[in-house]
């Protein structure tokens, strides 16, 4: 494979699954309820805010040049306006540490969690989160941002419409984990109504007013979202003008099947092109794909019996990347990262054997004229698949997370192999 020289290739986490301890957060207290449906809690995850050093480093001997995580908004700001000097200095080190050994940080702002703070005052339905989004930016910025050339708002903003179609579709008895991109368990326990309660009793609300970022939202709620990304977005252009912004976006290979080309039509307009209009002064767009839907006259199609699939109930699909670029470019001419792609799996030359098809759809894009500056493959690590737990294995290096030792896969060396020929 051949990638213009500037090409990032590297890959991504997010704070929440690979940090551990992140005790200020809304998800460390919705997992750790007695009747919690997240089918364990993160504990310690897998250490990485105390080991990224050697993380980073294994990704540099790999040959590896770029890489996606999050400042963490919880840790940065566990109280309403109140800022951590030791989250402030680890992140930090983390950023100029990457610059010391040659890794391009790209830093995601908002992937998921969110701090205790936000979600007990009404979360992402609530109009004052955007003031609060923009106030933490403008810290970030003021205290980080030369370090930073790549900046996403927010991770899959689109994710709150996805929830909510899969919310439906669970009414109906037709749901299932695979329709979205994230660990969400769908697995409905008899004491579901009692996690309900305990969450809103531990939010200090009706649980229906309990709105974490990965759950159903309104269309008032998708606005605040996209609200909070335009301003973050101006702040931060306002302040340090060469920084690229973008945000990150859950699509699907949309295929239709004879009478499913209108579902097809309406879930890329759902989860894509209704959100074209906040983007228009962003520099890139940050794209995240796993596998394709097909929809028949029915909407999706089940997966037939026999077809390949990943450990996340996927379809081992890694044609969809290129697919969704190709349509992506039809409605969007400026940069494309691919922010998020890869393959949970037990087996590490399936991993293999995933990335080359994918990067194989990425160059032939390439050669076609289409602006993809990188790929940054998920994820780094094996890690917390939120509501899943630890069993997804999406890692370029395992970890033994009693001991916390860490083992790189081949698929980090392959992977890094193909900076190298670049």
């Amino acid at each position: 494979m051949v990638f213009p020289k500037e090409f990032l290739l590297g890959a991504a986490t997010a704070a929440h699954q690979v940090e551990g301890n992140n005790t200020h957060s809304d998800l460390w207290v919705m997992e750790n309820l007695e009747h919690s449906i997240y089918k364990e809690p993160s504990l310690n995850a897998v250490d990485h805010y105390n080991r990224y050093k050697e993380d980073l480093q294994l990704m540099k001997n790999a040959g590896l040049d770029a890489y996606r995580f999050t400042i963490e908004w919880a840790r940065i700001e566990p109280q309403k306006g109140e800022y951590s000097p030791e989250a402030l200095a680890h992140y930090r080190e983390k950023l100029q540490y990457c610059h010391e050994i040659g890794i391009t940080p790209i830093v995601t702002l908002h992937h998921f969690s969110s701090p205790f703070w936000i979600t007990k005052a009404g979360g992402w339905e609530n109009e004052e989160t955007i003031m609060h989004f923009e106030n933490y930016t403008r810290f970030i910025m003021k205290e980080l941002g030369h370090y930073i050339p790549y900046i996403c708002t927010i991770n899959e903003a689109n994710m709150g419409v996805q929830i909510t179609k899969l919310m439906e579709r669970m009414k109906k008895g037709n749901g299932k984990n695979s329709d979205v991109q994230v660990g969400i368990n769908t697995d409905i326990k008899e004491n579901m109504m009692l996690y309900y309660k305990e969450r809103g009793e531990a939010f200090e609300t009706d649980p229906s007013n309990v709105n974490e970022f990965v759950s159903p939202k309104s269309e008032n709620g998708i606005r605040i979202i996209m609200t909070c990304h335009e301003k973050a977005r101006d702040a931060i252009k306002e302040m340090d003008p060469r920084i690229k912004v973008g945000i990150t976006l859950s699509l699907h290979d949309n295929q239709a099947l004879a009478g499913g080309e209108e579902y097809a039509e309406k879930t890329y307009q759902e989860d894509f092109l209704d959100f074209l209009p906040y983007l228009e002064k962003d520099d890139f767009i940050g794209l995240q794909n796993y596998t394709r839907q097909i929809f028949d006259q029915n909407g999706i199609r089940g997966l037939e019996q026999g077809t390949r699939v990943t450990k996340m109930g996927y379809e081992f699909y890694p044609k969809a990347l290129g697919n969704v670029i190709r349509f992506v470019s039809k409605h969007w001419d400026k940069d494309i990262l691919i922010t998020e792609n890869g393959i949970s799996t037990d087996n590490d030359e399936e991993r293999i054997e995933f990335i080359d098809l994918a990067l194989k759809g990425v160059e032939e894009c390439i050669d076609d004229g289409i602006k993809i500056i990188g790929y940054l493959h998920w994820s780094l690590l094996d890690n917390f698949e939120w509501q899943l737990g630890y069993d997804q294995t999406f890692g370029l290096i395992a970890v033994d997370r009693n001991t916390q030792k860490r083992f790189p896969k081949e698929s980090l060396k392959h992977l890094g192999s193909i900076k190298k020929r670049i």
